[in-house]
């Protein structure tokens, strides 16, 4: 992947300061001068500069200019704090999180490791504020939720400077590619086969599938949708499906939803990206006068706790969300203390509920 401006003047900035043209207290070229030599604008300077300062490369003086830090001390110093554990996630106070998050919390405190959290709510921009964060804070270890995985991540080179500074680093419900660091993920493709299999099993064959698709959670959830009909050719066809990235108008999906669903030839079942989504969902289809199960089977995924106080309850795939917080903790340990650890794929069990949300599809 190309390097876009930014990193340019970022990496050519470092490599002068760290090829010794420049020592340390130097006065650094000025913004201009720098803007002239990369052809770039002052915002672009600036913001690699500012990566500088975090990484303690470069300081500012108020009205004197950019100077070099004493750099080889700050980087040798990066990981000082030995017992505190950072946690990135997407969201935190809400969902699944509370659940992973105590998991982790429980199996670092056993250790005598502390907890640093940040939340990047699904932005690209907040993810890299707490990376920087993380490192500024010269944490043990992390523990990261990628943000918007199935994009290109333009925070790859904090990440690699998390892996230069040998902070142990392990990835939970999905991974970047480009990193090289051990992972806990549910097996999401799988998962969402066999309930799309199990949907067919009951008789339904157009099925609607609403996926949230910046994410590599949702991406891996719509192959095992669509592996499911390719295993059913006869009825691939029929089939349905509504995307959507997370930020989106959910206004605009849920009228999507409705004009498929208000047609004669409506799905007779829907499968959803996650359980919080088929909430949302239950209600589009009662507003056109729909019942759950009867006329609609509907699935989720994750176990959301909030589902089994729904009427009827919500069918769902259970997610280890404890289960994986516990041994994240565990590993991000493990890794802290030198020893060797093995990524982490779990399989997942449909969970179905007497007059639940799914039926068979009653014959003409």
């Amino acid at each position: 992947m190309a390097e876009n401006k930014y990193e340019i003047v970022k990496k050519g900035v470092q490599e002068m300061i760290e090829q010794g043209n420049f020592n340390i207290g130097d006065k650094l070229p000025t913004e201009s001068e720098l803007m002239e030599r990369y052809q770039v604008s002052r915002y672009t300077v600036r913001r690699a500069i500012g990566d500088l300062q975090n990484a303690h490369y470069v300081y500012r003086i108020q009205g004197g200019g950019m100077y070099v830090d004493d750099w080889q001390e700050s980087k040798s110093q990066l990981t000082i704090n030995n017992k505190m554990i950072g946690v990135v996630t997407t969201h935190l106070a809400d969902y699944i999180f509370p659940s992973i998050i105590s998991g982790i919390d429980r199996a670092i405190s056993a250790q005598g490791y502390s907890l640093i959290v940040s939340n990047t709510h699904n932005n690209r921009e907040k993810e890299r504020q707490s990376l920087q964060q993380m490192i500024d804070n010269k944490v043990a270890g992390l523990i990261i939720e990628p943000t918007q995985s199935a994009l290109p991540g333009p925070n790859i080179d904090l990440y690699q400077k998390i892996q230069e500074a040998g902070i142990p680093m392990i990835f939970i419900n999905a991974h970047y590619p480009e990193i090289e660091a051990p992972y806990l993920e549910v097996n999401d493709t799988a998962a969402e086969q066999a309930v799309v299999n199990h949907l067919i099993k009951l008789g339904h064959q157009r099925i609607l599938g609403i996926f949230q698709v910046d994410d590599m959670q949702g991406t891996n959830r719509l192959k095992g949708f669509i592996n499911a009909y390719m295993s059913h050719p006869e009825i691939s066809y029929l089939s349905k499906t509504v995307m959507y990235q997370s930020g989106q108008d959910m206004t605009k999906v849920f009228e999507q939803v409705s004009k498929i669903m208000d047609t004669p030839d409506r799905p007779t079942a829907v499968v959803c990206y996650n359980d919080e989504l088929a909430i949302q969902i239950m209600d589009v289809i009662r507003s056109l006068d729909l019942a759950i199960p009867s006329d609609v089977s509907i699935v989720g995924f994750d176990d959301f706790v909030l589902t089994r106080y729904l009427d009827p309850e919500l069918a769902t795939v259970e997610h280890p969300k404890e289960k994986m917080g516990l041994d994240a903790g565990k590993m991000i340990v493990s890794l802290v203390k030198g020893e060797d650890v093995s990524s982490i794929k779990y399989d997942l069990d449909l969970k179905l509920t007497t007059n639940g949300s799914v039926s068979k599809l009653k014959a003409d």
